[in-house]
């Protein structure tokens, strides 16, 4: 799993208050940042953490916990690609697939999260490759009933030549993972569409100097 989620463009402040408002406490609870891989999630979520005081939450880091902690006899769900003596040599269709099928079989685990954080009254930013727009839905429905304020915003790039430029400043030993960056892209794409199936917010990445300043007017 990968984190650190990057643009490498070193800010995604623009202009003006650059999207931090006024400073003031934010208009959410726990705020679901989801994205697929390479497009700048990480870097958003430092940013608008700074301005909101709010908690980050990596759900990849969860993602691996529950990964070491579990088989695949027990949890096949989180255990796709363990099996594969060389996933990178699976058509793009068939990653995208499991890619897939592993963020629906990791949303009782997000949902878990957001349900815990919720019990405190520090504001916390959950931002990971794994949310799915159905849990996050499913969520923010299930916290309104309680009266607390769950927000999600998607992040976008579909395409894969910026997200391979990207891994390329992220992880420069790495090459530019083009295999790789073409199944974030489609990924990427599912996600949007997911996400405007449940009627939740998406933002294009680009232009990235922007991005901070769209985010906040979007969850204003």
């Amino acid at each position: 799993m990968h984190s650190n989620d990057s643009d490498g463009r070193g800010s995604t402040a623009g202009g003006g208050d650059g999207g931090c408002g006024d400073g003031g406490a934010p208009a959410w609870d726990v705020l679901l940042l989801g994205g697929a891989s390479g497009i700048g999630k990480s870097r958003a979520a430092a940013h608008l953490a700074r301005c909101s005081g709010a908690f980050v939450v990596e759900f990849d880091d969860v993602v691996a916990a529950l990964h070491a902690a579990t088989t695949a006899e027990g949890h096949p769900g989180l255990h796709h690609f363990d099996a594969l003596p060389d996933p990178d040599a699976l058509p793009a269709d068939r990653v995208l697939e499991l890619q897939i099928a592993t963020a629906r079989a990791l949303e009782p685990a997000l949902l878990g999260v957001v349900r815990n954080r919720l019990t405190v009254d520090v504001p916390a930013i959950v931002e990971g490759d794994y949310l799915t727009p159905a849990a996050a839905a499913r969520i923010a429905a299930e916290a309104a009933g309680r009266g607390r304020r769950v927000r999600a915003v998607f992040l976008h790039e579909g395409d894969p030549a910026r997200i391979s430029a990207n891994y390329g400043r992220r992880e420069p030993d790495c090459g530019p993972q083009e295999r790789r960056a073409a199944v974030s892209a489609r990924y990427s794409t599912w996600l949007a569409d997911q996400a405007r199936t449940h009627h939740l917010p998406v933002l294009d990445c680009r232009p990235y100097p922007t991005l901070a300043d769209r985010l906040h007017h979007t969850l204003a």
